[in-house]
């Protein structure tokens, strides 16, 4: 009897700790995620996004100096509604797809300075080739079960960054002063986690 105990009692253990694992290990939603950003142009602003990403997650609350973030975006998927820009965003000009397909992040700390729901989290941004060291400001939105049984989480980062640190310098000067595009982007993304192995 206490063998048997003692076995049931490992086997909760042991799961537990599996579930508890996986929790923490969110696969990217592309179809429930927005990765987007804005530029001045002239007197207004510019909005865009990205169409094609990937990434996961490892994120656990009440460990949030543990949490990993991998994604990729391709170049060539962004979309700023206007074939044209479009276009030239994609040439050498700017982004050069053929050269650089693609745009990553990849984490280098855990989620530090949490208060409640928001925290930073620092990692290596690459665009156009390009790697820098950035801090998102990011924030956990809650995780739950979706109507059809899925376990989801939701996340969201902010980035201001400066084009031109990424050999972005394309622009043309106006007659009236200053310069066509602006060289700060703003980065906004909206994630979708579903949990994952």
């Amino acid at each position: 009897m206490r063998r048997s105990i003692t076995i049931s009692c490992t086997l909760a253990l042991v799961c537990g700790l599996a579930a508890t694992a996986q929790a923490a290990n969110w696969k990217i939603d592309e179809s429930h995620t927005a990765v987007g950003f804005s530029v001045s142009h002239l007197f207004t602003s510019v909005q865009g996004r990205f169409d094609r990403f990937s990434g996961t997650i490892e994120f656990d609350p009440q460990k949030p100096e543990a949490a990993v973030v991998r994604a990729t975006v391709e170049a060539a998927s962004i979309n700023t509604n206007h074939e044209k820009r479009d276009k030239h965003l994609r040439s050498g000009d700017f982004f050069d797809v053929e050269n650089h397909p693609t745009l990553s992040f990849e984490s280098t700390s855990g989620v530090t300075e949490m208060v409640e729901n928001r925290g930073k989290l620092a990692g290596n941004l690459t665009i156009h080739g390009v790697t820098k060291p950035v801090v998102f400001d990011v924030v956990f939105r809650g995780q739950g079960k979706d109507p059809w049984g899925n376990v989801r989480a939701g996340f969201s980062a902010r980035l201001d960054i400066d084009r031109k640190d990424y050999g972005l310098t394309w622009n043309k000067a106006l007659e009236t002063g200053g310069v066509l595009v602006g060289d700060e982007v703003e980065i906004r993304i909206e994630v979708e986690g579903i949990l994952g192995d």
